[in-house]
C-alpha cells in the first residue's frame, strides 16, 4: 500500500495509528516541515496523521515537477486524492494552508466523501483584487512580485520572508527562509503564478462538507475581508474563527494559538 509512487515522490509521512486521519497541507514557499510545532498537538494516539509536500515544494526533486501537469491546481488536487488512495484512506480530515486550502475545496467538491471536515488556515478563494473583491493584491502589485522573483529569487525570499512571518521573530523568519530557498527558483514562480490565476468563488457553493476557516487578526498575504467571503459563501456548514496575532504563518510564530484551535475544529 505504501509503495505507491506519489507516497515516495511526496515524502509522505504517517504518524500515529488512531482511528481518525487527518491530513495536513502546506503552502506554497514551505513544505510540511512548517507543522512540526503544531503535531505535539495531535500525536495522543487518537489521530493517524499524514504529512506530505507539494510537488512544488524544495523538498521535492525538482525533475519530477510536471509543468504542464501543475500549470493548473487540479494538479495539486490529483496528488491529494492518489495519496489518500494509496494509504487506503476512505476519509479524513484536512487541514491546509494558504495554497493548500484551496486544493482542499476542489478535492472536496470532487470527492466528497473523502473529508470529514475542512479546516483551512489563511484561506482565500482568489489572491487578487477583483470589482467588490479584496483578495489582498492588486494585478500591478504581483506584476512586480514576479519580476522581483525572476530577477533575484534569494533577494525576493530575504525581502518577503519577515512580511509573511508579520513578526520580529527570527527564527521564525530564518526557518521560512529556508524553505523559500530550497525552491527551485522558477519552480516557485511558476507554482504562484498558478495560484494567483486561480479563482474558487464561482465553485464555493459545491462545498458540502463542513468547514472551520482560522485567520489571524492580521495577515499580510489574505485579508480577513477574503476569509470573511469563503465563510459567507462556502456551501456547507462553516464556521471562522480569527486568531489574535499578526502573519500569515501561524504554525511558525503562535503554535500555541493555532494547535488548539485546530484541536477545537476537530471536535465540533
Amino acid at each position: 500500500m505504501m509503495s505507491n509512487k506519489i507516497v515516495e515522490a511526496l515524502n509522505v509521512q504517517v504518524i500515529g495509528s488512531g482511528e481518525n486521519s487527518v491530513m495536513f497541507g502546506h503552502g506554497l514557499g514551505t513544505d510540511q516541515s512548517i507543522w512540526q510545532r503544531i503535531l505535539p498537538y495531535f500525536n495522543n494516539g487518537t489521530y493517524r496523521l499524514i504529512l506530505y509536500d507539494l510537488a512544488c515544494s524544495g523538498s521535492v526533486k525538482p525533475e519530477l515537477f510536471n509543468f504542464n501537469k501543475y500549470a493548473t491546481i487540479d494538479g495539486y488536487v490529483d496528488d491529494m486524492i492518489d495519496i489518500l488512495t494509496a494509504l487506503g484512506v476512505h476519509r479524513c480530515t484536512f487541514v491546509g494552508h494558504s495554497a493548500s486550502a484551496m486544493t482542499g475545496i476542489l478535492a472536496a467538491i470532487r470527492r466528497p466523501e473523502l473529508f470529514s471536515k475542512l479546516i483551512l488556515v489563511g484561506a482565500s478563494p482568489r489572491l487578487v483584487n477583483d470589482v467588490e473583491y479584496n483578495g489582498g493584491a492588486e494585478e500591478a502589485q504581483v506584476g512586480k512580485i514576479f519580476a522581483a522573483m525572476e530577477a533575484d529569487y534569494a533577494a525576493w525570499a530575504d525581502s518577503s520572508a519577515p512580511v509573511a512571518v508579520g513578526a520580529d521573530l527570527p527564527e521564525a523568519i530564518q526557518e521560512y527562509s529556508r524553505t523559500l530557498l530550497n525552491t527551485r527558483p522558477d519552480i516557485a514562480s511558476y507554482a504562484l503564478r498558478t495560484f494567483v490565476n486561480t479563482d474558487l468563488r464561482g465553485l464555493l457553493g459545491h462545498v458540502r462538507v463542513p468547514c472551520h476557516i482560522v485567520q489571524t487578526a492580521r495577515d499580510p498575504s489574505v485579508p480577513i475581508s477574503a476569509a470573511g467571503y469563503l465563510w459567507r459563501h462556502l456551501g456547507g456548514q462553516t464556521t471562522f474563527e480569527i486568531l489574535r496575532t499578526e502573519g500569515h504563518l501561524p504554525h511558525l510564530t503562535a503554535p500555541t494559538l493555532l494547535g488548539p484551535a485546530i484541536q477545537r475544529a476537530l471536535l465540533q
